[in-house]
């Protein structure tokens, strides 16, 4: 006989593996917006709410990978996203920055749509009948 906690336990497992699932299949779509926004970024004079958009992007792509178990999925966006949030940080930025930093998020969002699906790090979902 299942106890009461044990079938909790399934159930929310059981949603945690959809939850998964979902934010995996989505994935392209995300980095297709991500290189969407960058497609429009000017390195000689990047538009304020081109590069705001990018880091909202990558904000909430780190945050959802690391919820869902893609850890270095998660690490990567948030290395972008903190080194945006230098490039911003200053009054003026050179072009060659700003072309470095581009090209760090062309190469992240390519190893994602190329690359094989991430896959969650982590044993936990073995639990599951």
């Amino acid at each position: 006989m299942t106890s009461g906690a044990n079938k909790a336990d399934t159930a929310f497992f059981t949603r945690l593996t959809q939850a998964n699932q979902a934010f995996r299949d989505g994935l392209p779509a995300t980095l297709g917006r991500i290189q969407a926004a960058q497609a429009g970024v000017d390195p000689a004079a990047p538009g304020p709410q081109q590069v705001a958009e990018l880091q909202t992007l990558l904000h909430t792509l780190a945050g959802a990978a690391v919820t869902f178990g893609f850890r270095e999925l998660g690490q990567g966006a948030r290395a972008l996203e903190q080194r945006l949030r230098v490039l911003r940080a200053f009054d003026t930025v050179g072009e060659d920055d700003w072309r470095a930093w581009l090209a760090a998020l062309d190469d992240f969002v390519r190893a994602g749509l190329e690359g094989p699906a991430p896959a969650y790090h982590s044993a936990a979902f073995s639990l599951l009948p």
